[in-house]
């Protein structure tokens, strides 16, 4: 099957975009308004895009509070999705009025950070601490804008939790990462396998 996205006709019962676009690691986001206001969210486009800086991205489908808090205050964290806050999490993408503590309601522990002054998860395994380089709205192929509006951040420190640290590295497997799929889908992770770079001709 064909379709072109304009018009969208692909005849299935579901969009199946964001299937194709898939595993895509969950970006939960925390931020403080103005006001001293936590908030708590997660956002399914969401990826690291560099470390040389180390730089990060989460991008809100609509003027959301993340969006908000983050391009009011410059800075956020990105909390580590583990199967054992699954729960939590999906509990924190609750549509709720501003200023509704996410923490509470998912019933997690706020940590301030060290470097920037926005909340983390004090039960995640593994935060990235970030200050806020750019915040875009996206535009289409015409040059307009979307409601599509791309936060990204460079990240100024970083917390791993020791448990999941096993002979120097940041194990995946002992961490349990949860990926977000297409439609209400999540995935964790399958049998972890290496695979090695190619070399070119006559490389030593």
């Amino acid at each position: 099957m064909f379709y072109e996205t304009e018009g969208n006709a692909h005849g299935l019962a579901h969009d199946p975009f964001k299937a194709i676009v898939a595993p895509r690691p969950i970006g939960w986001i925390g931020t403080r308004g103005v006001d001293g206001s936590r908030n708590l969210a997660p956002y399914s486009f969401f990826n690291a895009v560099g470390d040389r800086p180390k730089l990060v991205m989460f991008s809100s489908s609509g003027r959301k509070d993340s969006l908000r808090n983050a391009q009011e205050t410059g800075v956020f964290t990105a909390n580590f999705v583990g199967r054992p806050l699954l729960d939590p999490m999906n509990a924190s993408s609750i549509a709720a009025p501003y200023g509704t503590d996410e923490f509470i309601v998912s019933g997690l522990t706020p940590l301030e950070g060290r470097v920037v002054s926005a909340p983390y998860v004090g039960e995640a395994v593994a935060v990235l601490e970030c200050r806020v380089t750019m915040v875009t709205t996206l535009k289409d192929v015409a040059g307009q804008d979307t409601d599509s509006h791309m936060v990204v951040g460079q990240v100024m420190g970083i917390h791993i939790d020791e448990s999941v640290i096993r002979d120097g590295r940041f194990d995946l497997a002992l961490a349990d990462p949860v990926a977000r799929l297409g439609y209400m889908d999540y995935a964790g992770l399958g049998p972890l396998f290496q695979l090695g770079r190619p070399k070119a001709p006559g490389a030593e």
